[in-house]
């Protein structure tokens, strides 16, 4: 779910094509989330599905999403969570029971007809299963595409590769890289294109953004560590917000009290010291970032006899992407 900035901070629009030849570290489980919540039938709100009732939506947004960002001579690096920290488990668990009540919905709201509300409760619905997860890793592998497993949060480890400047920038729909420390985030790279506007038969072009975390300090007049206190008190995903605390409240408190002890002594925020010193000093695993040639008979035999996609799609997909994909002569690009 991330840190709900807002309109707090503003990126700048940017194109594919402005990010071509840039090594990007995809925050994996953020964007999975986004694929399993938007591939979704607009009538019933039912994911993809094959005839074994195995959910394929995040494998079709992973697969034809992860192709055209190789078209664009993009160099994806996808970074997958480890172990969740101590402190997020009462998050996890509120998480869960949002899901469960979004299902009741769902069901609820396509027995009344209601289309819209169904469609919204089915998304709000959406899980990530370890089967789901071990499934995008092999994809990944027959595309030849680099898989990073952290120590914990895969936000934080995307921000140390791009501190430690193995790849340009951090990819999420998420603020909390700035707050890990990453230099650049990009958003909305894999949801970028046309998009419905909600409740309405109209459209609208959802483009890539560039955030550049110096810049965001500057304008805000704020800290890193300033900035995390604010999150801290809006909300994150290691703990729920102070009530009433938005992103202007909790700038105007943090500017005027400056650190984390003194807000601490306003406001009681559970496992305050740990959380901030996440924020302030991620753990990150070093590692070298190789890429390997794709793999088009696995590709085909996974995605369309596995799983049942269409032959002629996956075949023009497969065949684009080896047009594209860097061959064993040219993997040096992507290390250096």
């Amino acid at each position: 779910m991330g840190i709900q900035f807002g309109n707090l901070i503003k990126g700048k629009e940017i194109s594919l094509r402005d990010l071509k030849g840039k090594k990007i570290a995809v925050d994996t489980f953020n964007t999975l989330f986004q694929f399993l919540t938007m591939i979704r039938d607009r009538q019933t709100g039912e994911p993809l599905k094959d005839s074994r009732g195995r959910i394929t939506s995040h494998l079709s947004g992973l697969f034809y999403r992860t192709a055209k960002f190789i078209e664009n001579g993009i160099k994806p690096v996808y970074v997958f969570d480890g172990e969740p920290p101590r402190f997020k488990k009462i998050v996890v668990e509120q998480r869960r029971a949002i899901r469960e009540e979004a299902e009741k919905k769902w069901k609820e709201a396509l027995d009344k007809g209601e289309k819209e509300k169904a469609l919204k409760a089915a998304k709000m619905s959406s899980r990530l299963t370890t089967e789901m997860i071990d499934q995008s890793k092999e994809l990944l592998k027959y595309m030849g595409v680099p898989v990073v497993q952290a120590k914990t949060e895969g936000e934080a480890q995307c921000a140390y590769m791009c501190k430690n400047k193995v790849v340009w920038a951090s990819a999420s729909q998420d603020w909390d890289s700035i707050l890990f420390g990453s230099p650049k985030l990009v958003r909305n790279l894999s949801v970028s294109g046309k998009r419905r506007v909600p409740g309405r038969d109209a459209y609208y072009e959802l483009r890539p953004e560039i955030v550049e975390s110096e810049e965001v300090f500057s304008r805000l007049g704020l800290k890193r560590e300033q900035l995390i206190v604010v999150a801290m008190l809006m909300g994150t995903d290691f703990n729920e917000g102070i009530r009433g605390m938005g992103p202007k409240r909790s700038m105007t408190l943090v500017k005027k009290e400056k650190t984390l002890k003194n807000v601490l002594k306003i406001h009681d925020i559970p496992n305050a010291e740990e959380i901030y010193d996440l924020f302030l000093n991620p753990p990150g695993v070093d590692v070298k970032v190789e890429s390997s040639p794709v793999d088009p008979e696995k590709i085909r035999k996974f995605l369309i006899d596995e799983f049942e996609f269409s032959p002629e799609r996956i075949n023009k997909a497969v065949k684009n992407l080896e047009k594209h994909k860097p061959s064993k002569h040219s993997l040096g690009n992507w290390i250096k």
